[in-house]
């Protein structure tokens, strides 16, 4: 199946491509901003430090960015899923170009993370894209990373961040953070992957959406099929980019309502249900 159509999302893709009011931080790696199956119009660097462009072509981190705002911001008709090419992209690249081939996870501490969510919500984006593995975490990264989250919330930015890639059982100061809403990845028959982590933070809060078989840019112009919870993650950010665009006044409580709340149960179970754009359209519509 299209992963597209798993989810819904053609459905309401065919009604809008984004508003560029509606804006969205990639908090990633580096982006290729000229590539041709990009947005770029639309694609702007916030970065105040040395880490906003992509000089290696081999770099995984510049490799993993782009790919991810290919699935956001890549033009409709290319290799990539384009899911809100009109919204405003904001990138804040925290991952370093990395040319070593034993180091394909991007990663960041906890702080340098902060410090990009906050950079992202004083820029103005409505909803923040997380796909982020910790380094040497401490005590007090981690309460800076939850200062930052709750200043998301205080802000109504939502958080959408990936649950990550270690097959286990399992919580971070992300996922466990009330605001979050984190992402499984799954196959395209809707069963989360194996290496896609689980939990009860993310069975309650979290959402399921294709983490394989979706094809994005890579580095010239051959397209790239990688896999994993960062994957997955940017169907449900781009669901809340086209969901606002529709209705530009609905608050950030409405969005998350009809986003994650759809089937009206209480959930127990550690895998999240399957993303549902068009059922949280409608819902959201009664909002």
């Amino acid at each position: 199946m299209n992963p597209l159509a798993l989810v819904k999302l053609n459905q309401l893709m065919e009604l809008t491509q984004g508003k560029s009011e509606i804006t969205i931080g990639l908090i990633d790696g580096p982006v290729v901003m000229n590539h041709p199956g990009l947005a770029s119009e639309n694609i702007v660097n916030v970065s105040e430090k040395d880490k906003g462009s992509c000089s290696q072509a081999n770099s995984s981190t510049c490799m993993h960015g782009t790919f991810v705002a290919s699935v956001l911001s890549g033009k409709r008709g290319s290799s990539a899923m384009a899911i809100c090419p009109d919204c405003t992209l904001l990138v804040r690249p925290i991952f370093l170009e990395n040319t070593e081939p034993g180091d394909q996870i991007p990663n960041a501490t906890p702080e340098d993370l902060a410090e990009a969510i906050i950079e992202c919500v004083d820029a103005g984006a409505r909803v923040l894209n997380l796909s982020v593995a910790f380094v040497n975490p401490t005590a007090k990264g981690n309460v800076e990373l939850k200062k930052s989250l709750d200043y998301a919330a205080h802000r109504g930015v939502i958080v959408v961040a990936a649950a990550g890639n270690q097959g286990t059982l399992c919580s971070s100061v992300i996922t466990s953070h009330p605001w979050v809403i984190p992402v499984v990845a799954c196959n395209l028959s809707g069963m989360p992957i194996s290496l896609s982590n689980l939990g009860n933070s993310i069975g309650r809060r979290g959402l399921s959406a294709p983490g394989e078989g979706v094809s994005g840019i890579g580095m010239g112009n051959k397209p790239i099929t990688p896999r994993g919870t960062s994957v997955a993650t940017p169907f449900v950010t781009g669901t809340v980019a086209l969901l606002w665009s529709m209705a530009p006044n609905a608050t950030a409580i409405e969005i998350k309502l009809a986003l994650t709340d759809f089937n009206l149960k209480r959930r127990t179970m550690i895998v999240p249900p399957l993303l549902d754009a068009w059922k949280s359209y409608q819902l959201l519509n009664t909002l």
